[in-house]
């Protein structure tokens, strides 16, 4: 029987490459793995979390209507070490958070912020373990 093996990627389309892979690099972290121009015209950037395998392809394809994204429709999700010292990270770039951070009835804490195209990015702080 045939199945997938693994995920490599997620794709985003954004009108503005520059300004969005200087907010995921300088904001979130990310490292920019590789670029190159698709056979069709996308500009495409691969950027990769420091301690994760799947990347995130951000494209641009300059002969496409401008992206419009619904709310609610799609996010991506982050692990963070502390919501509160990320969002002195935001504050020192002028960003803030645009929800939260909200804590779940199992401990785990999360907030959202927006990408430059309007995509949503939750970020976790997985609840901490009590040392006895």
């Amino acid at each position: 029987m045939s199945k997938v093996n693994k995920l490599l990627h997620t794709r985003y389309r954004v009108d503005n490459l520059d300004r969005t892979v200087k907010f995921y690099c300088d904001i979130l972290g990310l490292e920019e793995i590789r670029r190159h121009k698709s056979p069709r015209g996308s500009e495409l950037v691969f950027l990769k979390a420091p301690e994760s395998a799947e990347e995130i392809e951000i494209c641009h394809f300059p002969a496409s209507d401008p992206v419009q994204v619904q709310p609610d429709l799609t996010h991506l999700a982050f692990e963070v070490d502390s919501l509160e010292e990320f969002g002195k990270h935001l504050a020192a770039h002028g960003l803030k958070y645009s929800d939260g951070p909200t804590t779940s009835s199992g401990g785990t804490t999360f907030a959202f912020i927006d990408a430059p195209e309007g995509y949503e990015i939750e970020l976790i702080q997985k609840k901490r373990a009590i040392n006895p």
